[in-house]
C-alpha cells in the first residue's frame, strides 16, 4: 500500500480509500460490511470516507460501531454534509455546519473527524459564512482539515478568496477513464493551491471492471440490475461504451493485472490524486482494489487505453 499527503494538510493517507456510498449501513449486510472494514485494515488501507446523507446517518452509525475498538490514530476518517437530512436540515449555513458536525461525531462515536467536506456547493449561503463556520469546526478540534466535493472552479476560487479562514486541502470529484472533466480546470487549480484529489467512482460504478457486457443483461447481483442503485449507472451502459471497455482487457492482461486494478492505477498516475475511493460489498473486492496501489504500469498502455475510450466518447451529461 502506498501513502500520500492529503493536499497541504500534513495528513498522510493510503492512496486507496474505502468508501461507504450505497453500501455500508444501506445495501450490504452488517457481517459482510464489517468483514470489508477488517480486510481494508489488513491490506494497509487507513482512509475511510462516508457522509451524513448515506442512509440518512446509517453509514456513519455502522462505521461508529465497526471502528470503535480500533485506536483512533490508526485510521483517517472523512465525512461530508450538504444534502437534506430532514425537510429543514440541509445546506452549508453556519447553523447547519454546527449542527451536522455534532450529529456526525455522535454517530461515528468519535471526538473528531480528520476531514470534513462540503458534499456540494450551497448557492443559498454566502461563501464567507460557510468558510467561517468550517474554520470554527477546525479551530474547535472537531475536524483536522476541510474539503469539498464537486465544486466548480469558480466556487473554489471564491472560497480561497475569503480572508482569515482555514483553507481547503481536498477536492472530491468524479474521475475515471470514462469521466475526465476534472483535468480541465479543477485539478490544475487545486494543484496550485495545495488541494489534493480524493476521487470517487474510479471504476465508473463498476463499468471499468469489465463485468457488464454489450447486448447482455447485467448480472443479477450487480449495481446496474438494482432498482435502487441502477439510476446512478444508466448513463454508462451504452453498448458503444461497454464495447470500448472490453477492448481494454488485453491492455490489463499485458500489464499483469485485472481490468479494475488497471483502471484504478490509471487514476492514481497523476501527482495531484491523493486517493481513489473504492466501494466493496465483499472482502475479496477490497483486496483486489487495494492491490492497484502497488502497480507500476507502462504509461504507453495507459495512452492506448485513453485512445480506445476517446474514440467512442459519448455525451454523458
Amino acid at each position: 500500500m502506498q501513502f500520500r499527503e492529503l493536499g497541504d494538510s500534513g495528513i498522510t493517507v493510503s492512496d486507496i480509500c474505502l468508501g461507504s456510498w450505497l453500501t455500508y449501513g444501506v445495501g450490504v449486510d452488517t457481517a459482510n460490511a464489517k468483514a470489508c472494514i477488517d480486510r481494508a485494515f489488513d491490506e494497509g488501507i487507513n482512509f475511510i470516507d462516508t457522509a451524513n446523507i448515506y442512509g440518512k446517518g446509517a453509514a456513519e452509525s455502522f462505521l461508529g460501531e465497526a471502528l470503535k475498538d480500533r485506536k483512533r490514530d490508526s485510521y483517517v476518517l472523512a465525512t461530508k454534509l450538504f444534502f437534506p437530512m430532514t425537510d429543514t436540515d440541509k445546506g452549508l449555513s453556519a447553523k447547519q455546519i454546527a449542527k451536522q458536525i455534532d450529529a456526525s461525531l455522535e454517530r461515528l462515536q468519535t471526538d473528531y473527524v480528520d476531514l470534513y467536506q462540503c458534499h456540494r456547493y450551497d448557492d443559498d449561503t454566502p461563501i464567507a459564512e460557510t468558510m467561517e463556520a468550517l474554520s470554527e469546526v477546525v479551530r474547535s478540534g472537531k475536524a483536522r482539515a476541510i474539503g469539498f466535493s464537486e465544486w466548480s472552479p469558480q466556487n473554489i476560487r471564491d472560497a480561497l478568496a475569503v480572508p482569515g479562514t482555514v483553507k481547503f486541502v481536498s477536492s472530491q470529484p468524479q474521475y475515471s477513464l470514462l469521466w475526465r472533466e476534472p483535468e480541465e480546470e479543477v485539478i490544475p487549480l487545486s494543484e496550485a493551491n495545495g488541494i489534493g484529489q480524493i476521487v470517487w467512482s474510479p471504476l465508473a460504478q463498476g463499468v471499468l471492471s469489465g463485468k457488464y457486457l454489450p447486448g447482455e443483461q447485467p448480472p443479477a447481483d450487480s449495481r446496474a440490475a438494482s432498482d435502487e442503485m441502477g439510476g446512478f449507472i444508466s448513463w454508462l451502459m451504452q453498448d458503444t461504451t461497454l464495447e470500448a471497455v472490453q477492448k481494454l482487457k488485453p491492455l490489463a492482461d499485458e500489464a499483469g493485472c485485472s481490468l479494475a486494478q488497471f483502471a484504478i492505477a490509471w487514476v492514481l498516475r497523476l501527482p495531484n490524486i491523493t486517493a481513489a475511493i473504492v466501494g466493496a460489498s465483499r472482502p475479496e473486492q477490497v483486496s483486489e482494489n487495494a492491490a492497484a496501489s502497488d502497480l507500476t504500469i507502462d504509461p504507453a498502455l495507459f495512452a492506448k487505453a485513453e485512445a480506445i475510450i476517446s474514440s467512442v466518447k459519448a455525451d454523458y451529461r
